[in-house]
């Protein structure tokens, strides 16, 4: 009888632990990434260029490329410096999440493996097969391959603003809601749930939602940057954001879309995008205990906090379905007007405690 398996899409290297970014040359030495050191490093101009000066001695024969933004543009730019400057083993993406996703792209455009240096835990993307990138028409997501290797400096995660680690929180619990959507689409349109996907992007939100820490604590940052890699990987498993992404991050986008100068962080849009939808689906109890954590990390919970008003809410969660379309969620299955979500979110504030 034959056992059949299936190949999954990861990195060869996940590193997460204090200290980590110091053995960066080894580790790719020894997993026979870079046994050279030919590197071409992608920093921004900022926190970039204190790690390029730490880095520097140990990475001798990197060549190091300033990445001005976040723009497709960027990663273009990056791409061609790169062609015209020599021939390399591999690309580092050594910033946060609009360093790392130029990177990506500028990988892919040249034909050569990423590692992805994460400096905070602001959302998801950074061991995902996307890159999300601002263009002319707003803001695309790009097909790229998977970092070869994912490292992540706990030591250099503390140093950064904390609200980088919170917006992080709000992404990984919005899992768990996502996953709800994707099974209600199971029932109502027949969608293929890949089993795999949903069990390891649902476990890493459970993950942060119930460990006891704190944004400050090693054990709690472990955790989250687990389980925003976890996530990456099972996006690329299920060859979609589906285990990631539903109408909390519908609600995220109509953000975005609405309000682009006043838009919150991706996580924390997220995980009141999250709160919300679970109210919505009748979970009640677990929609009390999401918003219950997010206050505990101090996200918000309420649109209030983050500076909209309640009719300004109500309009996101109507356009919200919009900004996806073809995907269907707890937003499409209710398909509630004007009054009936404001009726919901009432209800919400006080299930909650406004």
């Amino acid at each position: 009888m034959p056992v059949l398996t299936r190949l999954i899409p990861s990195p060869v290297v996940v590193d997460i632990r204090p200290g980590a970014l110091d053995d960066l040359a080894g580790v790719l030495a020894d997993q026979r990434i870079s046994s050279s050191g030919k590197l071409a490093i992608a920093i921004s101009g900022g926190s970039g260029a204190v790690l390029r000066e730490r880095l520097a001695p140990a990475l001798p024969s990197a060549e190091w490329f300033e990445v001005g933004g976040g723009t497709l543009d960027d990663a273009i730019k990056l791409a061609d410096a790169m062609k015209k400057k020599g021939r390399y083993d591999a690309v580092v993406g050594l910033g946060g999440g609009k360093i790392i996703d130029c990177a990506k792209f500028a990988a892919a455009r040249v034909g050569l493996p990423l590692v992805a240096v994460a400096t905070n835990l602001s959302h998801d993307g950074l061991c995902s097969p996307v890159a999300t990138l601002d263009n002319d028409a707003g803001r695309g997501s790009y097909g790229v391959p998977n970092p070869i290797a994912v490292v992540i400096d706990l030591d250099v995660i503390r140093e950064a603003p904390v609200r980088f680690v919170r917006s992080g929180i709000g992404d990984a619990l919005s899992n768990i809601s996502a996953i709800r959507d994707w099974e209600l689409a199971a029932r109502e349109r027949g969608e293929d749930i890949d089993g795999l996907a949903a069990a390891m992007a649902r476990q890493a939100g459970e993950a942060v939602l119930r460990h006891p820490g704190g944004v400050g604590d090693d054990g709690f940052l472990q955790v989250l940057a687990e389980g925003l890699v976890l996530t990456g990987i099972a996006m690329s498993v299920s060859g979609d954001s589906r285990p990631a992404s539903g109408a909390c991050h519908e609600i995220n986008h109509a953000f975005d879309l609405l309000f682009p100068k006043r838009a919150a962080s991706h996580g924390e849009q997220c995980g009141l995008g999250a709160a919300f939808a679970m109210h919505l689906r009748g979970a009640k109890e677990e929609s009390a205990f999401m918003a219950e954590v997010l206050r505990r990390h101090g996200l918000p919970v309420l649109p209030a906090e983050i500076g909209f008003s309640v009719d300004e809410f109500v309009q996101v969660v109507e356009y919200a379905p919009t900004t996806r379309p073809g995907r269907y969620t707890i937003l499409e299955h209710l398909n509630l007007n004007t009054d009936q979500i404001r009726d919901a979110y009432a209800d919400y504030a006080k299930t909650i405690g406004s």
